[in-house]
């Protein structure tokens, strides 16, 4: 890791510090390998949580279009997915559940094609 970000790091941390001194709670989560902080608010949810991480999945299968042989799994359990934490605290509409039903129909075409590569 290079040290520019562990020095970032650091210096961040110790922002965050100076916050809770003056009672404005920050989450920060980090992967210091990947060179990934997350810092959230005080009143983050974990469905907040949730989707800000599903986001990040969604843009991965978006980006890597069919050029990946597992891009189809991933694209249709992220929808699957988003469509579940958008309607956490409420009910799923007809139309929603056709989606689901058709993701899940397309991730058995996924994974009849990936056994048939086996």
């Amino acid at each position: 890791m290079p040290d520019s970000f562990l020095e970032f790091y650091n210096l961040l941390l110790e922002l965050v510090k100076s916050f809770e001194k003056n009672n404005a709670m920050l989450k920060v989560e980090e992967d210091l390998e990947a060179n990934i902080i997350r810092i959230f608010g005080q009143n983050i949810t974990s469905i907040a949580m949730a989707k800000t991480g599903l986001d990040d999945v969604s843009e991965l299968a978006y980006t890597t279009a069919e050029h990946h042989p597992y891009w189809g799994l991933l694209y249709h359990c992220s929808q699957i997915a988003k469509i579940a934490l958008e309607k956490w605290d409420d009910k799923i509409t007809k139309e929603e559940l056709d989606e689901i039903e058709w993701s899940i129909s397309e991730l058995k075409n996924m994974c009849k094609k990936l056994r048939e590569d086996i």
